[in-house]
């Protein structure tokens, strides 16, 4: 008889909605016709701002999912300062993300210390094979047309604030 309450409680709760759902009709989107805005900050797709990535590889070896592809190679750089030697940089040759395998768990875009990763809120890239879902270089640089500015965060959190490079 202890199980009666919990049920009448949990009865009155549906029954609460329902007339909710009566009177004011359904909370619902008709996808694809009617579209959403996403929240801000919303995970959608990763995209590459090719300019900051200097295949330092954290992206890929943090990754659970093992989804990132990276290669790249050395190159001699003209000196910082005049007489100076040359100085080795890293050029990006292919970097690559697996949609199929990514779970979205942002971690290649946290580790990033020279922001060349960002979320975009864009979600629609469905694919009718799966090996289209190999995002190349040249495709996640597009994403980065998507990507909003960033919203400063809440009085007393962290201070620096990000900007999107353009």
């Amino acid at each position: 008889m202890a199980i009666l309450p919990g049920v009448i409680k949990g009865l009155g709760i549906t029954f609460k909605e329902l007339t909710k759902t009566m009177v004011k009709g359904a909370e619902t989107v008709q996808y694809p016709h009617e579209k959403e805005d996403p929240a801000p900050r919303a995970r959608g797709v990763i995209a590459l701002h090719e300019d900051n990535c200097t295949s330092c590889m954290l992206c890929a070896r943090e990754c659970p999912d093992w989804c990132i592809y990276i290669e790249g190679h050395k190159e001699l750089a003209p000196p910082r300062r005049a007489g100076g030697k040359p100085r080795s940089v890293n050029k990006l040759d292919r970097f690559d993300i697996d949609y199929s395998l990514c779970m979205y768990c942002g971690i290649c875009v946290e580790v990033c210390p020279f922001e060349a990763l960002f979320w975009s809120p864009e979600y629609e890239y469905s694919e009718p094979k799966i090996a289209d879902l190999l995002h190349d270089k040249s495709r996640l640089g597009q994403w980065m047309e998507t990507v909003p500015e960033f919203e400063p965060y809440e009085a007393g959190t962290e201070v620096k604030l990000k900007k999107v490079p353009r």
